[in-house]
This record gives C-alpha cells, structure tokens and sequence, in this order.
C-alpha cells in the first residue's frame, strides 16, 4: 500500500499494466520516458520514486536530471582542472598530489606546466603502483 498520497492505487495500476511498465524496464534510459497513464502528471522527483521502484541503477541518471533542471546543470559537471590555480595553492609544505582515476592523466598537463614555469627538472614523479615499493 502506498505512503505517500500521491501514489495511491500505484500498486493496482502496476498490475493491471504492467507491460506499460516494462517498457520503462527494458529502456536503456528509463529516466528520460514518460511515466504510463496519470503517473506522467506527477513531478520529477515523484517519479523518481517510481523508477526507484523498477530501475534502482537509473537513480543517478535521474538525480542528475532533476539537479540539471531544478538549480542548474553547472552543479552536475565536474569543473575543468586548473593546474596553475592548484600551484598557486601549493607549499613546501603542502604539496600537490594527484590521485589519478580511469579516464584521468594529468601528467601531460603537469609536465606542460612545468616546462612553463622552467621546472621540468626540478620534479620528480613517483608511481605507487604494483613493483613501485623500492623507488618510492
């Protein structure tokens, strides 16, 4: 039985259409299609409760959405990385380390900096990957 007031009968409906249900299943984007019957006149968010209920892995995709169209699609992109604004933050005694993740290099824009600023042989550059323990 529903909680919430506005998803009152959801349960009976999702029975008797359930097919109308299944498209949103399948779908590779289910947070981009209309909900079946009056489902469709709720907001968003309500409706994420819904695909909650279908397509749990869909959230994040939904939640981006509702970000994107409620305060802005600035808050969802990940700013561009300033490595000179980095610098400027940086110390003898706080250094910079990049913590790198699949799909991010910033070693090429380092190396660049630092050709920039006449440093590239001032630095050093330890990996602490697997057979690394002795250099580093």
């Amino acid at each position: 039985m529903a909680k919430l007031p506005t998803l009152k009968g959801i349960e009976s409906y999702f029975g008797e259409h359930h097919l109308e249900f299944k498209k949103l299943f399948d779908s590779n984007e289910p947070e981009n299609l209309p909900m079946p019957g009056k489902w469709n006149d709720l907001d968003y968010f309500q409706k994420m409760i819904i695909l909650k209920s279908i397509r749990p892995d869909k959230i994040p995709f939904a939640v981006q959405n509702y970000v994107s169209e409620k305060i802005g699609r600035q808050f969802i992109e990940p700013p561009t990385f300033n490595i000179g604004k980095s610098f400027n933050d940086s110390s003898i005694t706080t250094p910079l380390i990049f913590v790198l993740s699949p799909g991010s290099d910033p070693v090429a824009d380092f190396k660049r900096f630092a050709e920039e600023k006449n440093m590239s042989k001032k630095f050093d550059s330890i990996s602490l990957g697997r057979g690394q323990g002795p250099k580093a």
